[in-house]
């Protein structure tokens, strides 16, 4: 959430500092004023309990709070391991007290937080894009809008998978797919650690906080089978969904986030998933640009992306810390001059040694191979963005031809980098 608020008034000194707990209801009340929200009690009481357990931080004008963020304390998935990684949500500035500071005193104060407890990098999922590039984000993740015409069967290129299938009670969801998603989390840049309280408060709340017109969440499991004589050998994929009637068009199917170990378990999921009795489409939001239901599709008439948008922004917080944390797919020796306004320790220039087996990143004399901003820098960090792609669109300079070609080489992930997790 980000909302950067309307009209100035007259300067005073301000002040950052932590939120207290007693100032929670306090702080969310500027937040619904930012938001243009009058949220009923259930939703008050979703949001106090969310950030009971965040990172608190407010703007005070003498004993006025007139802005206020919050981050989750997320862990996320980075090439060959994870990291912890505040994810930055709330953002509210009283309308009073617009360009005055207090955005950037807020995120500088929360930059300080995270050098101080050695999180290396951040994350937030901007609904104000123009906002937070200058702040030192990047777009690390994009998703695609799928819509699949479900009034005839799903014509697809490859067998399904004939597990069986399986409806999960919402209630069973983290005990049951927790387990799953922990293990094949790491398959992918970018994505976050779910807790059981994140899958019960977000996943699983009945009414969709955007559509109260659709179904409570639908799960469906796909049981790969076993050894003949044996029991099934556990969960393939699955997939979470909800339904809804139209008067005036074929029947709803949304899918929220669908996994599955190979592409005969995907194919499976998305058969059933288009043969819902009483539907004719199936919405997909925040599906990864490489999905494989783009090429095993028969007909692309019947399967099109319809948008795409970016997902999560990261910042590097520590860059050293971040570029030695990943793993690397091939080596590279190159020095990068990096532009950072709001954490020196990161500017300047450094020689990026990396290989498989290993990382160093250390400052250096010798000339610049590449320069480009440390926003540009995470764009590229998941995976997701050659620095080739930025050198092109004038967004960072290659001075030693065949720079770029063996950075995104050693950049390259298995596959693309990616999040439905919404925050």
């Amino acid at each position: 959430m980000d909302m950067e608020a309307v009209h100035p008034s007259a300067p005073s000194p301000l002040q950052f500092r932590d939120i207290p707990e007693a100032g929670i209801d306090r702080a969310l009340s500027l937040a619904y004023l930012a938001f243009h929200e009058s949220p009923e009690d259930e939703k008050r009481k979703h949001n106090h309990d969310l950030l009971l357990g965040c990172t608190r931080v407010g703007a005070y004008d003498g004993d006025e709070l007139v802005g206020f963020l919050a981050a989750f304390p997320f862990t996320v998935s980075v090439p060959g391991g994870e990291l912890p990684c505040p994810g930055i949500t709330f953002v509210s500035v009283a309308p009073t007290h617009r360009r005055r500071g207090v955005l950037s005193g807020m995120i500088a104060e929360l930059f300080a937080k995270a050098v101080a407890e050695a999180s290396p990098i951040a994350a937030l999922w901007a609904s104000e894009d123009a906002i937070y590039g200058r702040f030192g984000f990047g777009v690390a993740t994009h998703g695609n809008t799928v819509e699949i015409d479900s009034r005839r069967p799903l014509a697809l290129r490859i067998a399904p998978d004939e597990g069986p299938l399986r409806l999960v009670d919402p209630s069973d969801v983290p005990d049951l797919l927790g387990p799953y998603y922990d293990r094949t989390r790491a398959d992918r840049p970018g994505r976050i650690a779910r807790t059981e309280a994140w899958w019960r408060e977000e996943w699983m709340v009945t009414e969709d906080e955007e559509d109260d017109e659709l179904s409570p969440p639908r799960i469906v499991t796909l049981t790969s089978p076993g050894s003949p004589g044996s029991p099934p050998a556990g969960i393939a994929g699955y997939a979470i969904y909800r339904t809804k009637t139209r008067d005036d068009a074929p029947g709803l199917v949304r899918l929220d986030d669908l996994e599955a170990d190979t592409p005969a378990a995907a194919a499976a999921l998305w058969r059933y998933l288009a043969s819902i009795d009483l539907t004719g489409v199936v919405q997909a939001w925040g599906r990864p640009l490489d999905d494989p239901l783009l090429l095993f599709a028969a007909d692309r008439d019947q399967v099109r992306v319809t948008g795409q948008f970016p997902g999560l922004w990261v910042r590097l917080i520590d860059v050293r810390a971040a570029l030695t944390a990943r793993s690397w797919a091939a080596p590279v020796d190159v020095v990068i001059d990096v532009r950072d306004d709001h954490l020196p320790a990161n500017a300047g220039r450094h020689r990026l040694t990396a290989s498989p087996d290993g990382c160093t990143y250390e400052r250096t004399d010798r000339p610049a191979d590449l320069t480009l901003d440390v926003r540009d820098l995470a764009a590229a960090y998941l995976g997701g963005t050659p620095t080739d792609a930025l050198v092109r669109a004038g967004l960072a300079q290659e001075h030693t031809p065949g720079t770029t070609t063996a950075l995104d080489a050693a950049l390259r992930t298995a596959r693309l980098p990616h999040t439905v997790d919404e925050f």
